[in-house]
């Protein structure tokens, strides 16, 4: 018999090997708060933007759901039909890049002092694949319109580089880490730069 210590201390080990571990997202956004542009309240519509909405088809679901998550969580209510207060277009894409080659042998050495002696250690690293690390960056970028004089009224762009393969860069994955950031005490300082862990 499991006692209950044990066994819910078995239950977080295994929720934890859920968790994907993703790279940090740059996130750079845009406002009209200045101008007294009033954020996170009436309807919206999620489309993907006109020029890229030839041909995506279904890889553009991933990205279309996590920005109508993010939206409705930051105070918009989804319109069903026509009508909608605003409009998010969203633009999405990904490129492979190969990284540097590094060197296949690399050597560090270390020295530590102490109380009780000192010491000297050598350690010698060798990366068995030797040639380019390819990585798939991923970007989401969402303009938010006004539907009345089709002003953009927010715009922001996240990108996120994640090793080529892994489930990070998995469209779904990626999608939801990018539009988090993305929102991330939205609307933000107009202009900025922020890198989101």
């Amino acid at each position: 018999m499991i006692k209950l210590p044990l066994l819910s201390l078995l239950t977080l080990s295994l929720l934890s090997a859920c968790v994907v571990p993703t790279g940090p997202v740059e996130v750079t956004r845009f406002n009209r708060a200045a101008e007294g542009i009033i954020y996170g309240s009436g309807t919206y519509v999620v489309e993907l933007a006109g020029d890229a909405a030839a041909g995506q088809g279904l890889a553009a679901s991933p990205y279309l759901a996590a920005v109508a998550r993010e939206m409705q969580r930051v105070g918009y209510s989804q319109q069903t039909g026509a009508g909608s207060d605003v409009i998010a277009e969203v633009r999405f894409g990904t490129v492979n890049i190969e990284g540097e080659k590094r060197s296949p042998v690399s050597v560090g050495v270390g020295g530590s002092t102490g109380s009780y002696g000192s010491g000297v250690g050598l350690g010698i690293g060798i990366d068995l694949g030797g040639g380019p690390k390819a990585q798939v960056e991923t970007t989401l970028a969402v303009r938010i319109l006004r539907r009345s004089d089709n002003l953009v009224i927010w715009e922001g762009r996240a990108v996120q580089a994640a090793k080529a393969g892994s489930p990070a860069a998995q469209p779904g994955i990626a999608a939801s880490k990018l539009a988090s950031a993305l929102f991330q005490d939205f609307p933000g300082v107009s202009g900025e730069t922020i890198r989101v862990p």
